[in-house]
């Protein structure tokens, strides 16, 4: 069985999503912050995973949450959080972030309930070069410590470090992570009924479709 980790940050403004503004303001992109958060949570409820870790960078977590083992994120740069929460964990273990409130359980369904056993990670692709999901059976912070984070190729060299570790990769859908107020708009496209997007579409004073 698996352990699911969601990594999120307290939507504080101009704490949260500040690649939106312009042409949200800094309120509404921590509000917008918060529906991505809540519609994740709402996607991931089925899942049988048979723990729940919340890696949260905040003092008070998001409604929903309440399940979760609240797990403060510790110090320094993303690759180091994420390799430290991965070396706290035993057994297969899938960690997601919350800036792909489009993500369904069945994105996830390949890592739960029974881990494939020539599966030794699964890995889901942004289509930023990043990543959104990274999971792995037996988790090891090392292979995760010192990849950079953010960047066009980020990904690339995560799926590197796996394969030279000898790793066997499972595949999850590619997402497209909510960064830029283009970003925004198409993942609200592609889940009209979702929190997120009837918050963005609420905030029509702006013009959006003629963001910069």
């Amino acid at each position: 069985m698996t352990t699911l980790i969601l990594i999120a940050k307290e939507t504080i403004p101009g704490r949260v999503k500040t690649r939106l503004h312009p042409p949200l303001s800094l309120e509404q992109a921590a509000i917008l912050a918060a529906a991505s958060i809540a519609d994740t949570l709402g996607a991931i409820a089925p899942l049988p995973a048979t723990r729940r870790v919340l890696l949260f960078d905040g003092a008070n977590p998001p409604e929903g949450s309440e399940a979760y083992e609240v797990v403060p994120q510790v110090s320094g740069d993303l690759d180091e959080r994420l390799a430290a929460i991965f070396d706290e964990c035993d057994g297969p273990t899938i960690l997601i972030g919350m800036d792909t409130p489009q993500v369904t359980a069945t994105d996830l369904a390949p890592a739960f309930s029974d881990w494939p056993s020539d599966v030794d990670a699964f890995f889901g692709p942004a289509s930023d070069g990043g990543f959104w999901a990274l999971g792995m059976a037996e988790p090891r912070g090392d292979l995760i410590r010192g990849i950079p984070m953010s960047r066009s190729d980020t990904g690339r060299l995560q799926l590197q470090r796996l394969a030279d570790a000898g790793l066997a990769v499972g595949m999850l859908p590619e997402l497209r992570d909510v960064d830029t107020i283009f970003d925004a708009l198409a993942v609200a496209a592609q889940a009209p009924s979702s929190t997120f997007a009837s918050t963005l579409s609420g905030f029509d004073a702006l013009s959006l479709a003629d963001a910069p």
